[in-house]
């Protein structure tokens, strides 16, 4: 499954371990390794507060280092980033790679709703990271400069807008300052530990499990809410899965086990030790505190800098899986924006950009500080590590074929980590853990409305569709024939389509060459070239062709014809019309969906993005014609 050993995934050569394992640093662990500017502070002092005396202290910081083992470490950089499809990982790739090899299982159909659920979390982590770090950072100002906390807010707003508007020109120049960045944050965070840790080095003594342990069973129920914010120590954990694709798995490896967990360890153990010697005093923000007074300012600059940089990886994150989703078919088309000639996966989309915008800037108005906000940033998280564990017990008896006596126990303690997780979280509901949940459900409902609604559509048009051999053999010789290719667009690769009825009623011709041409999105990242185009000669000057793409390529029609060499003369794209059929959904009382999914679904049908953009058709080629269709 996957790469062999020693490969770095994705087609990365060992030669550029190091520089790619660099460049993870800057993009992958933005989100991980921004969670020490709060995640202790909120789990002494957030929703349920907790005695920063001696034994708790011990107790979190061990729970913080035994979770990131378990969950990062083992979980998802040991397990489940073997889980990858052709080198690319995340929940949307895994659904595909599961879905294509258990089409037939009775049980699929859950597995696909529960994939799209993590995915709609996704969003709402999307929408919340960008409010939680750069508040967090920002609020360090007023631990630096009391007489500037009132400018805290507005400081933040601006750095969000800034973030999110810069990002139509693209993250390739901006990124090349990322991993500079964060090396010196991390650098700068693990040296801050080391000297708190000097001062009490008693605090080591936190990576024994049995403080952990103790912690958990000298007071359950405070321990379990306690659990709630101690999970932010590990939020950001499925972002190295996700980002897998851009990194390969062995550099993320690398990154996370030399560099990053060592700098996240040892800030923890800092602030451990820091609450040893100033009790509830350094409650107030034990990450800044851990710098002397003369370098918190400095501290500010470089953490504001690393929260940006985590806000920017899951922004592009967003756009990426955006653009899976609707290569899978889970979404509408939108407009996208190629940021680099050089990088196909550096992409913008304006619609999910300014919508994520305002999502955070509603958020961040609303919620006001860091603090209240931790407690929506939790559940999105902690369920959408729940899911993985979900999908890797598919990927583990069904694609791995693992026997029993090794998957079960492997499995159950994933569930009884992730599960305690989620569940501490769901005490936070009232607190602001609503957000995550109800933006999940809009998202999950918009993405099932729409793959369910083009299921039904296209069972409609096959429904009323004519063979395509009658077709031909009662049109080709009464139509006139005219010189020149014509290519009907077709989400079915059978039957006739619309278009072509409709050309044909209202023209009253033929094209000399006529492609019925069907684009098809495959279960994996990337199709070879040798496998992109197959092509059938119906007789008569009718071809049916389809073109396979990957769910992260772009599909580009043109270029794909100007490879094709077995359908008569090349294609000469002044020679070529391109006819598309545009659908005018009717809400109706057939079975199918309620009434209020059918007009969702028929409302993001007018609202999609032209398919003569989306498929890179020439302007100037393009005729489109309507019609309506009952769903």
């Amino acid at each position: 499954m996957g790469f062999e050993e020693g490969s770095t995934g994705h087609g990365h050569s060992k030669d550029g371990l190091v520089k790619l394992s660099l460049g993870a640093i800057g993009v992958v662990f933005g989100d991980i390794g921004t969670s020490p500017l709060y995640a202790i502070r909120e789990t002494f002092a957030g929703h349920h507060k907790l005695a920063a005396d001696h034994f708790n202290v011990m107790g979190v910081v061990s729970l913080m280092f035994w979770s990131m083992i378990l969950v990062v470490t083992f979980q998802y950089v040991a397990i489940i980033m073997r889980a990858d499809n052709k080198g690319e990982g995340g929940s949307l790739a895994l659904l595909a790679l599961i879905n294509s090899r258990t089409k037939q299982a009775r049980w699929s159909r859950g597995i696909v709703l529960l994939g799209v659920f993590a995915c709609a979390l996704f969003y709402g982590d999307s929408m919340i990271t960008p409010a939680v770090t750069v508040l967090g950072a920002v609020e360090g100002l007023a631990v630096a400069q009391p007489s500037l906390a009132p400018l805290v807010l507005p400081i933040a707003v601006a750095i969000i807008i800034g973030l999110f508007t810069i990002q139509k020109k693209g993250t390739g120049k901006i990124g090349l300052f990322f991993a500079p960045v964060m090396l010196l944050y991390f650098a700068v965070i693990a040296v801050l530990g080391v000297l708190s840790i000097v001062q009490t080095p008693e605090i080591l003594w936190c990576l024994s499990p049995h403080n952990a342990i103790a912690f958990l069973v000298h007071d359950p129920t405070r321990a379990f809410l306690a659990l709630g914010s101690v999970v932010l120590a590990v939020t950001g954990a499925e972002a190295l899965y996700a980002d897998m694709g851009h990194f390969g798995r062995n550099p993320i490896r690398v990154s996370w086990l030399v560099f990053v967990l060592p700098a996240l360890m040892l800030n923890y153990m800092g602030q451990g030790a820091l609450l040893f010697r100033m009790g509830e005093a350094g409650l107030e923000s034990p990450f800044y505190m851990l710098a002397p007074d003369s370098l918190q300012l400095p501290l500010v600059i470089i953490a504001t800098a690393a929260a940006t940089i985590a806000s920017q990886a899951v922004i592009s994150g967003a756009f990426s899986v955006t653009q899976q989703a609707i290569q899978l078919g889970f979404m509408p088309r939108l407009r996208i924006e190629h940021t680099s000639a050089s990088t196909a996966g550096q992409i913008y989309i304006p619609l999910i950009n300014w919508l994520l915008l305002s999502a955070v800037l509603v958020l961040v108005a609303f919620f006001h500080s860091s603090s209240n906000l931790t407690a929506a940033y939790g559940i999105a998280v902690t369920g959408a590590m729940l899911i993985d564990t979900c999908l890797l017990a598919v990927v583990l008896f069904r694609l791995w074929n693992w026997p029993a006596w090794m998957a079960v126990p492997l499995l159950a303690l994933f569930f009884v980590v992730d599960g305690a997780y989620f569940t501490a979280n769901l005490t936070k509901v009232t607190s602001g853990g609503w957000f995550p949940l109800l933006a999940g459900l809009i998202i999950f409902t918009i993405l099932t409305t729409w793959a369910k609604g083009r299921q039904l559509m296209m069972a409609r048009m096959r429904e009323g569709a004519m063979p395509i051999k009658v077709f031909i053999q009662s049109a080709a010789s009464a139509a006139t024939r005219v010189p020149g290719t014509a290519v009907f667009m077709t989400s079915t690769p059978e039957g006739v389509p619309h278009a072509l009825l409709h050309n044909l009623k209202h023209n009253k011709v033929l094209h000399e060459r006529i492609i019925l041409l069907t684009i098809k999105i495959a279960d994996e990242p990337y199709v070879m070239e040798g496998k992109r185009c197959h092509l059938e000669d119906l007789g008569h000057g009718f071809h049916r062709m389809v073109l396979k793409y990957g769910f992260i390529e772009e599909p580009d029609v043109p270029l794909a014809l100007a490879n094709v060499h077995r359908c008569g003369a090349d294609f000469r794209m002044m020679d070529t019309s391109f006819f598309l059929s545009r659908q005018t959904l009717l809400p109706s009382a057939r079975p199918g969906m309620m009434i209020w999914r059918e007009k969702l679904f028929a409302w993001m049908m007018r609202n999609a993005e032209s398919a003569m953009e989306f498929f890179r058709l020439p302007t100037n080629r393009v005729v489109e014609l309507g019609s309506q269709l009952e769903i």
